[in-house]
């Protein structure tokens, strides 16, 4: 069974009311935060301040994975271009973090994406990526 779940995250609680309408209209269960409950809902306080968060999927042992966004260690943004990243970068490094977590599996790498197998395939060649070198990783270790 596949259940559909999102997450609002916003002060503006106008758009949180329209994104909640939205997301039951297509048949998601929509829970909104503003972003204070959000931290203190979902960040460990022993990791405050490092990436990542504990997901309420994880907590709730439903297997889901979070793949944290690259370039959220703390203090990125802070300074003049300090954090600033081309998206191109950017969404190369998210391609090689999902494909290490998912030890060279690019259906499921794809799937935590959010995006189509085949798009991956395209983006790998795309970016020269190499996605053996998780697979080797996996069977060093």
């Amino acid at each position: 069974m596949v259940r559909n779940l999102v997450y609002v995250v916003s002060n503006d609680t106008d758009f949180s009311n329209r994104a909640k309408t939205w997301g039951e209209q297509n048949g998601a269960s929509v829970k909104t935060y503003t972003p204070d409950q959000w931290e203190g809902c979902f960040v460990d306080p022993a990791n405050k301040g490092k990436p990542g968060f504990a997901s309420p999927a994880l907590a709730s042992g439903t297997g889901g994975k979070v793949i944290p966004f690259p370039g959220t260690e703390a203090g990125a943004g802070s300074g003049a271009g300090a954090g600033v990243h081309r998206m191109n970068d950017l969404e190369a490094k998210a391609i090689e973090n999902a494909i290490s977590v998912y030890n060279g599996n690019l259906t499921e790498a794809a799937k935590a994406l959010g995006i189509g197998r085949a798009t991956l395939y395209r983006k790998v060649k795309l970016y020269n990526i190499d996605p053996s070198k998780a697979r080797r990783k996996k069977m060093a270790a």
